[in-house]
């Protein structure tokens, strides 16, 4: 009876719809995690250049992500903050073998975080590149970006895969009932 409920209300109300920024430094891995979680596989990627917008359906919700390019702290990042507008959520991606630059994932994420129109958003991180040899641990990445000191503030890290798929998807599931228990309470 449950389900038959849920279609109906579906039919009629459609899945909730969640909207997602999802920025990081280049080469963290984000345009590979949003095609692996929208089309379930890896494509062949170049550096983004402005953004990617895909609607990515997981569990009856939908999420609208916006990937957007890395490249250079005064090409592309100044603009990232034109995409935080109307966002639930944000999804810093970090490539955990860089430990050359987490200081610089870190102040990109502290300016990000400290937007006026993010103080709002549930943060996840996802901990990108564990499969490889030599990659910060998700505690590494957490005390890396200063996330322990955040107060709140709904956070959640997420050791990833991007090109398995590894963790992607616990990564969605927390974001969304994250989201979904605060829509509840408000």
């Amino acid at each position: 009876m449950g389900q038959a409920f849920r279609k109906l209300f579906d039919t009629f109300f459609g899945n909730p719809e969640i909207r997602v920024v999802m920025p990081g430094l280049d080469n963290a891995g984000k345009t590979t995690i949003l095609y692996k979680l929208q089309l379930g596989k890896v494509l062949s990627t170049i550096p983004t250049v402005g953004f990617n917008v895909e609607k990515v359906q997981y569990k009856n919700v939908d999420f609208t992500v916006w990937d957007v390019g890395g490249q250079g702290r005064h090409k592309l990042r100044p603009l990232w903050k034109h995409y935080f507008n109307n966002t639930d959520g944000l999804i810093y991606v970090v490539d955990s073998l860089d430990r050359e630059r987490i200081d610089q994932a870190k102040q990109e994420f502290q300016e990000i975080i400290n937007e006026p129109s993010m103080l709002d958003n549930v943060i996840l991180v996802f901990a990108n590149k564990q499969d490889l040899r030599g990659a910060m641990t998700p505690k590494e990445v957490c005390e890396g970006l200063g996330l322990f000191d955040l107060r709140n503030r709904k956070w959640h890290i997420q050791g990833t895969c991007a090109l398995k798929g590894d963790g992607l998807f616990e990564g969605l599931d927390w974001l969304a009932s994250t989201l979904k228990e605060r829509k509840a309470s408000r």
